[in-house]
């Protein structure tokens, strides 16, 4: 994980305290990267976490999917003849 501070200088203590505040917002995502910037007495804590992997869930004729692959012809059929929609403007 990279830290960066900017500004002034923090000592390893208070580094680690603002890693642990921030991971605590979300404990279930991986910190990737967090930026200090020290003005006087205050930080503003600029932070980046781990991108989740998505998997596309779609609804597809009336079922919820992720992938068609499990389908069968004639629902794969009916998947390809259905009317598209864009998105206008």
């Amino acid at each position: 994980m990279e830290v960066i501070v900017n500004g002034g200088s923090i000592s390893e203590q208070e580094k680690n305290n603002y890693i642990e505040y921030v991971k605590a917002k979300d404990p279930n995502k991986e910190l990737v990267s967090l930026q200090i910037d020290i003005d006087g007495d205050f930080a503003e804590l600029k932070y980046q976490f781990e991108d989740i992997p998505f998997e596309r869930i779609r609804r597809v004729t009336g079922y919820l999917t992720g992938t068609l692959d499990r389908w069968n012809d004639a629902k794969r059929a009916e998947e390809k003849d259905r009317v598209k929609h864009g998105i206008c403007c």
